[in-house]
């Protein structure tokens, strides 16, 4: 029932009630022989129980007619300044005639100026994230360059100088024994191989994040491609095509770089097995190669890389299980929870 049937019921009804109460007070004050003559008497040419009645049901309804106009007209003022609220629209002020309206329009106002302030609170602390992500970006792209340069120090430049100076060495002797230097050019081999080896690895952490226009299957499909072009390894892997998150396609990508980078840099690995599936609404990713093996314990709180897995794998609620044997190899399995529901993908 809207405000005008409302209005214009309780109208009615209020002067009919009136009118019986009248009616009664009227036949008590004087007394009439019987109900009948209520009838009988006349008011312009209207039994007088006709006239009151057509008077009262009148009255109600024009009562009822104002009052309903009058408040629908308050209620349909407070939902446009409730509607401009929403909208983010300023509240114009307007004069108010009743004091409830007024106080209702009084929290109408509070309101706009919450909002107001929460909005520039808002706005204030999305500039500060993003000063604070440039920043951070910044220092990130810092300390992944001072990272890399450290490593290529530590590893391929070490090697490489290494190699160097045994040339030189292999070039001042003077010797006929060719087994020895034989030995000795297949020791500089091995670490020239080591060193193409650390350098393939790290220009891995130089790709981009973003898989750009191509999913994680396809992503993964080309970095291994990539990798059995360039490396002297056995590589297979096993991937199918999933309908994953951008979010956790882009995480998955970079942990397999990673792991793959590990792998060529520290395992010493003749085979790599990459897999990458969805099983009983969960994506799992594992990574098996048969090289050296290393401590998992000690790598936790030692290795950068596996401490980046692990982070990057509990971002999208996923967990990263490592085992290692010496000199059997490394298994690393990441699973990360894919649930449906409404036959529509979370």
């Amino acid at each position: 029932m809207n405000v005008w049937q409302r209005q214009l019921l309780s109208g009615t009804l209020t002067f009919l009630g009136f009118t019986i109460l009248l009616l009664a007070i009227t036949f008590y004050a004087f007394p009439f022989d019987s109900w009948g003559d209520l009838l009988e008497r006349d008011v312009f040419d209207l039994p007088y129980i006709f006239f009151v009645l057509f008077i009262s049901l009148s009255f109600g309804f024009v009562v009822g007619v104002i009052q309903g106009w009058f408040w629908r007209r308050q209620l349909f003022n407070i939902e446009h300044r409730v509607s401009e609220l929403t909208k983010g629209n300023e509240l114009v002020e307007e004069e108010v005639d009743l004091k409830e309206i007024e106080q209702i329009d009084i929290a109408l106002k509070q309101l706009e100026e919450r909002m107001t302030k929460q909005t520039e609170l808002a706005q204030r602390m999305v500039t500060e994230r993003a000063e604070e992500r440039e920043k951070s970006l910044q220092e990130v792209v810092i300390q992944e360059r001072n990272r890399l340069a450290r490593e290529l120090h530590d590893s391929v430049s070490q090697q490489l100088f290494a190699a160097s100076m045994m040339m030189s060495a292999i070039n001042e002797t003077d010797s006929d024994d060719w087994q020895a230097t034989k030995k000795q050019m297949q020791m500089v081999e091995r670490m020239i191989h080591q060193s193409q080896l650390e350098m393939r690895a790290l220009l891995l952490h130089l790709r981009p994040v973003a898989l750009k226009d191509k999913s994680l299957s396809e992503g993964a499909e080309e970095l291994l491609y990539e990798l059995t072009q360039k490396v002297p390894m056995e590589i297979e892997w096993s991937v199918e095509p999933l309908n994953l998150e951008k979010g956790i396609e882009d995480q998955l990508f970079r942990i397999l770089q990673e792991s793959v980078s590990n792998t060529l840099r520290h395992a010493k690995a003749h085979s790599l097995n990459v897999m990458l599936i969805e099983r009983d609404q969960n994506v799992i990713l594992r990574i098996v190669d048969d090289g050296i093996g290393f401590n998992v314990e000690e790598a936790k709180t030692s290795s950068y890389g596996l401490q980046n897995m692990q982070e990057r794998a509990f971002e999208i609620g996923g967990t990263l299980k490592v085992v290692s044997v010496r000199e059997q190899g490394t298994r690393l399995e990441v699973k990360v929870p894919h649930r449906i529901k409404g036959g529509e993908e979370e």
